[in-house]
């Protein structure tokens, strides 16, 4: 059963969801992660283009320590380590897919379109 949610916690709850997210990398990380792909950190390295190791490991271990991504280290020499989504990652995937149509609506109907998608279920106090 969800939530109910008042128009304060749905607006504080929301928030908090975005900044799971937020950061230069997460986003471009997660989408070559999507479909239940699984990369090495060197693949990642190789993949986003102008991403210092640095930030790379910053931002994969943040993502961990949120839940979203899993770190699997293999015992052998040179280190193997392995990044995939969790459930809970990927459970993101439609939520952006929804967000890129919503942001595609925008461009093909401009910032006055008249779509109306319904409403988060809000209780009102």
């Amino acid at each position: 059963m969800r939530k109910a949610h008042t128009p304060e916690t749905a607006a504080s709850d929301a928030e908090a969801a975005l900044k799971l997210l937020d950061g230069r990398w997460k986003l471009l990380i997660l989408f070559h992660l999507f479909d239940g792909k699984v990369q090495r950190y060197s693949d990642l390295e190789k993949l986003i283009a102008g991403i210092s190791q640095k930030m790379l490991a910053q931002q994969l271990r943040q993502l961990e320590a949120d839940g979203i991504v899993a770190r699997k280290v293999y015992p052998e020499v040179p280190p193997k380590v392995e990044y995939r989504l969790t459930e809970w990652g990927q459970a993101l995937c439609p939520a952006l897919d929804a967000l890129l149509h919503w942001s595609e609506q925008k461009d093909r109907t401009g910032s006055t379109g008249t779509h109306e998608a319904p409403a988060p279920e809000i209780q009102n106090s």
